[in-house]
């Protein structure tokens, strides 16, 4: 019984360590000093092995889509003001059926502007991280919250 103590602290110790060790191994230092300054850009190019070429192709699709994108985030924001406005006052419940069914097509057409676009970066990189960054990237849109657009420099919360 005197041991068991010792023993299972050992193994305890040996297992953090271990874990620690496999931890570091599997990290890309690059990533974490991505991740660190907020850089979503270095985080793209790194984690998905992006060329030169392919990163900058990337850029311009994403700056030709940007505009666009803050445009859709600012009409579903005035159409969500005007149906919780007609919320808080007393309407009629066509109005209030109308407004929910404006913000629910802006939401819409935003989501596949922004699939699309999402699908045109995927396009540009390799099959398999393309695949990888359809994955990550396509369930994010449906739980977009459209307070403000995608930001890429990770500036702000959404």
């Amino acid at each position: 019984m005197k041991y068991l103590v010792s023993t299972l602290a050992l193994i305890v110790l040996g297992a953090v360590a271990l874990g620690l060790i496999c931890y570091r191994l599997s990290c890309d230092p690059a990533l974490h000093v991505a991740a660190e300054k907020g850089d979503a850009w270095h985080w793209l190019r790194q984690d998905f092995h992006l060329t030169e070429q392919q990163f900058a192709a990337i850029q311009v699709v994403h700056q030709t889509y940007a505009g666009s994108c803050v445009e859709h985030c600012r009409l579903i924001q005035e159409a969500t003001k005007v149906r919780d406005a007609l919320t808080a006052k007393i309407s009629s419940p066509a109005d209030r059926v109308a407004a929910e069914t404006a913000v629910k097509e802006l939401r819409s057409v935003c989501e596949q502007a922004l699939t699309g676009h999402v699908k045109k970066v995927a396009a540009l990189m390799s099959v398999e991280d393309g695949r990888r960054y359809l994955a990550l990237m396509l369930p994010k849109i449906a739980a977009f919250d459209h307070a403000t657009a995608p930001d890429l420099q990770m500036n702000h919360a959404h």
